[in-house]
């Protein structure tokens, strides 16, 4: 009787009220109150697998490219809790929400994904540029599809130099790199 009770609630306020103060704690990189937060979930009954979903979400969304590792981790984290279940798997969890914590941040993949969503509702059928397309048969050949086309792993930049966008769409820049960590380089 004299134990205190979590507060919690799995489907209303403080349910979201811990999952803002879990994710908030990742973008901050602050790794003490992001395994605080998701301990505080965990011992309250929230599905493991929610936790998992949503740090694999993070990654891609607020790390991204700035630590590419952060998704692969945050997925084997998800996977060994699958394996293990609790409280093994908790571990595996807390090892996540310390790296996703201390990884360099970068929203530019997730702004790229909106962007160009943005830009298939405005424009959905832009054609695809004759020099990238499939050319399986001669008439396709005589139509000009693939031609021009250079095979970027035989140059000596790795790039053959070509327009893949659609025409109305060259020059157009979607991903924006921040610069930090693996997107500095």
């Amino acid at each position: 009787m004299k134990k205190k009770t979590l507060l919690y609630d799995k489907s209303g306020e403080e349910h979201f009220n811990l999952i803002s103060a879990l994710h908030k704690s990742l973008r901050e990189s602050d790794a003490d109150a992001a395994a605080y937060w998701l301990g505080r979930m965990l011992a309250a009954g929230e599905d493991p697998r929610y936790v998992a979903r949503r740090m694999v979400r993070f990654a891609s969304e607020d790390i991204g490219l700035a630590d590419p590792h952060a998704l692969s981790l945050a997925l084997a984290a998800w996977q060994s809790y699958e394996r293990l279940g609790s409280p093994e798997g908790d571990l595996a969890l807390t090892q996540a929400a310390i790296y996703l914590a201390l990884a360099p941040k970068s929203v530019a993949v997730y702004a790229a994904h909106k962007e160009v969503r943005k830009t298939i509702e405005e424009r959905p059928a832009d054609p695809v540029p004759p020099v990238i397309r499939n050319a399986p048969t001669s008439l396709m050949k005589n139509l000009g599809y693939g031609k021009g086309y250079v095979y970027a792993p035989d140059t000596e930049e790795g790039v053959g130099g070509l327009e893949c966008l659609p025409e109305s769409l060259q020059g157009t820049r979607f991903y924006r790199p921040k610069g930090d960590g693996r997107e500095a380089g």
